[in-house]
């Protein structure tokens, strides 16, 4: 009779995921700087892609036009890390948090009214990974700023148990988005993209 080789046991009580506990503890034990660009997405440590001059552009004008719309019905907050389960840690481009921005001096937001991301080469990450964390966070709106295609894409009223949005629509140059947390609040495409 031939042997047939076994899979080694695996201990089950060793989840290989890292929680946002033992990520944050990465940095304690100096494992990993703080200017170290990673963030932490399905239990994955993930290094983020540098900020070229039209990412980091638009991140500003969203900023901005976010800024500039919301006053102080909001915190607003840009790449800082948003806790969105256990073991997920992201850097969003930008955070529509409720409360004020003192909310958060001793711990990150574990919700928020509207989450962006501005897309270029992380296109596939943004539409996959992080729609699913933050459905499954129950964000209940999330914005991709799409700046291949120069158009905004808009997700809403989130499934937590599909991790699916299950209303998804496109922004495009000359319309406005209101916000579904904030309906007084709303803002130009054309402030969220590109210069033309």
């Amino acid at each position: 009779m031939p042997h047939v080789a076994r899979p080694a046991p695996r201990d089950s009580s060793q989840d290989p995921r890292y929680t946002v506990e033992r990520y944050l503890a990465l940095f304690e034990e100096g494992v990993l700087d703080r200017d170290d660009r990673v963030e932490l997405l399905e239990g994955v440590v993930v290094a983020m892609a540098p900020s070229n001059p039209p990412h980091a552009a638009v991140v500003s004008k969203v900023m901005r036009a976010l800024f500039e719309a919301i006053g102080r019905r909001a915190a607003l907050r840009a790449q800082s890390s948003f806790h969105a389960g256990r073991y997920s840690m992201p850097e969003p481009d930008l955070a529509v948090a409720p409360g004020r921005e003192s909310d958060y001096e001793k711990a990150h937001p574990t919700t928020a009214l509207l989450l962006v991301e501005v897309a270029q080469w992380s296109l596939p990450q943004d539409r996959v990974t992080k729609r699913g964390i933050y459905a499954a966070a129950g964000v209940p709106e999330y914005w991709i700023v799409n700046l291949r295609d120069d158009r905004v894409e808009v997700l809403r009223a989130p499934d937590r148990k599909t991790r699916l949005y299950r209303e998804t629509s496109i922004a495009r140059r000359g319309e406005r988005i209101t916000l579904a947390a904030l309906p007084e609040v709303s803002v130009a495409v054309d402030d969220l993209l590109l210069g033309p």
